[in-house]
């Protein structure tokens, strides 16, 4: 087969990118295709890519740090990949690559990260969160918002099998497009050191921007001015949050992915206040062996599971400074009962190879449904079939 993979644009290795890395694993000769890639070598490397197919957004001003300015046009750019040569199209979505165009001969098998967000159930906080929620900006943001979803729900059935990054998406696709997904959670990188002994601080890290809810992180621990917070990463919110916080808490700013793994496999606990979508950091501290205090919505229900009763960790029901104190002294009235062991046990069932395995499966099924349709592209006699 010929095989193409789409991703959205490569500017940082994130979430995405490392389940881009796994997809690779599993197609090494696709071809990969994306709106823009300016990844540094190192990070190339890491994810095992060799030259990438771009769109016209390559060459545009300030692509790498100003990239959110051209969304108006990256629906029009991820039409314009001529993808009839292949038999197999596989995207990596969070915002446009979905929407690529195949013809009724090519199976596109869509991972689905998330609709997006911020032109569907954030788009309030998003305008809101950039001061954009009043006057002329305002009305002209609302107008290309409401132009992303009209597009996005029109390639809502380009895709002939739909995966989902966790239920919650799933839950999202179902009433945005009106589609069903497989669910298949997305690949984490676990815990390669030995365990490390615990230290008298608790760890949060996530980029410093308002619908994360670090404010309310921070705000917490200066109700708790005994317990000692660790804050990591950077982002617009930054000087904000310095300011408001109390002496226990201590900014990092942005680190290494080695050194957020040893202060995760030291911490009292891992401290996550974001509804998102899955939410791999929080598996990565699981994988560490630390338990997580986390919102009790969104991905992270999921991939703690029944927190309680596993000694995984503990859920708040809302991201306010209250709430999120009292589970935090609850947690250090109980904190014998926790297992680091039973973390990293609940962290393995995330493992890259589960993600492949699983992942190959469900593109397999696929193609045999076209099979058992008669699709002459895919009879015996083809390539596929021997």
């Amino acid at each position: 087969m010929r095989v193409a993979v789409v991703h959205d644009w490569l500017y940082v290795v994130g979430g995405a990118e490392r389940v881009l890395r796994e997809i690779i694993k599993c197609y090494p000769q696709a071809d990969v295709f994306c709106l823009f890639d300016t990844l540094s070598d190192k990070d190339r490397e890491f994810l095992g890519l060799g030259e990438t197919k771009t769109s016209f957004l390559q060459r545009a001003p300030f692509i790498k740090t100003k990239h959110r300015l051209y969304l108006p046009l990256m629906p029009l750019a991820v039409e314009q990949f001529d993808l009839s040569s292949y038999d197999l199209v596989i995207s990596s979505s969070y915002a446009v690559a979905r929407g690529v165009i195949t013809g009724p001969d090519t199976v596109h098998v869509s991972y689905v990260h998330s609709p997006m967000r911020y032109a569907w159930d954030l788009q309030h906080a998003q305008l809101r969160d950039g001061r954009l929620n009043r006057g002329v900006k305002s009305w002209l943001a609302r107008i290309l918002l409401h132009y992303m979803r009209l597009w996005d729900t029109r390639t809502a059935n380009g895709a002939d099998t739909i995966i989902a990054n966790s239920r919650f998406v799933a839950r999202r696709i179902r009433k945005v497009y009106g589609r069903e997904a497989h669910v298949l959670y997305p690949p984490v990188t676990l815990a390669q050191a030995t365990p490390a002994p615990t230290q008298p601080y608790f760890l949060t890290a996530s980029r410093l921007v308002p619908y994360k809810n670090i404010d309310a992180i921070v705000a917490a621990f200066r109700q708790l001015p005994e317990l000692k917070l660790v804050v990591t990463g950077d982002g617009p919110e930054a000087q904000r949050l310095k300011e408001m916080a109390g002496p226990n808490v201590v900014f990092e700013g942005f680190v290494a992915n080695e050194r957020l793994r040893t202060l995760m496999a030291s911490t009292r606990a891992f401290v996550f206040a974001a509804e998102e979508d899955f939410g791999i950091v929080v598996v990565e501290a699981l994988s560490e062996g630390a338990p997580v205090l986390a919102l009790g919505r969104g991905g992270a229900k999921e991939s703690l599971g029944d927190a309680a009763t596993s000694r995984v960790g503990m859920f708040f029901d809302h991201a306010t400074p209250d709430e999120i104190a009292s589970c935090i002294r609850n947690f250090v009235a109980q904190e014998g009962q926790f297992s680091r062991e039973a973390c990293r046990q609940r962290a393995a069932q995330f493992s890259p190879g589960r993600f492949r395995r699983e992942f190959k499966d469900i593109v397999e099924q696929t193609l045999a449904e076209r099979l058992d349709q008669g699709d002459a592209k895919w009879m015996p006699s083809s390539p596929r079939a021997a």
